[in-house]
């Protein structure tokens, strides 16, 4: 099933949003590399011992790891952006919401900072817990990219920092507009990891 497939029932509550689906960002080689890249930074902070790694084995090995992560991150972003604009086009359906200016901006703070609890449980059940710098570094990576670039392409400071920069870009995008602000509670929506929501849909036209 494609992500296309992935449409969502509209509920008839005007204070249910689209679900928030993730699909599968890491390759079979992600997990090792982030271990990996853990490693060569307590080592090169003098927290573990090197043994025969070189500095710049060290620095590699950190560099391969973070640009891992900076991949994931950017297609985490993708499904953010993604479920944001299905939010707007939401609202913009709605009589009594459409009026209410909500922007792009109303919708990514009231994800990253008055996340709906049953989606805080949820991203704990998989091991997330840090989701807010996961969101707002995703957000601001698309900020800058259309696609995930190539290692090349990227000097190796902005890869060892990538995180600084995408704090920051995702503060630019929220302060480029005066946008209204969404009150916690107000909205509800739920998380599903995308092969979950094909499976949950596909039982549903089972039944029909």
């Amino acid at each position: 099933m494609s992500k296309s497939d992935l449409s969502w029932p509209r509920k008839k509550s005007s204070q249910v949003l689209p679900p928030l689906i993730l699909h599968p960002f890491s390759d079979s080689q992600g997990p090792s590399r982030l271990v990996e890249s853990s490693r060569a930074s307590l080592m090169l902070q003098g927290l573990l011992p090197s043994g025969e790694l070189s500095q710049s084995q060290l620095e590699e090995r950190l560099l391969d790891g973070r640009y891992c992560e900076l991949r994931m991150l950017f297609y985490v972003g993708k499904d953010l952006i993604r479920w944001v604009e299905q939010c707007l086009d939401f609202v913009e359906a709605e009589s009594d919401l459409k009026d209410r200016g909500l922007k792009f901006q109303s919708f990514a703070a009231y994800l990253v900072e008055k996340t709906p609890g049953k989606v805080i449980t949820k991203l704990k059940q998989w091991g997330v817990a840090d989701y807010k710098a996961i969101f707002m570094r995703a957000i601001g990576l698309n900020c800058i990219l259309a696609d995930a670039p190539e290692r090349e392409l990227l000097a190796p400071e902005f890869i060892k920092h990538y995180y600084r920069y995408a704090d920051h870009l995702y503060m630019c995008r929220q302060h480029a507009t005066v946008f209204p602000e969404i009150e916690a509670g107000e909205f509800d929506f739920d998380l599903y990891a995308s092969g979950e929501y094909a499976r949950m849909l596909e039982k549903e036209w089972e039944d029909r």
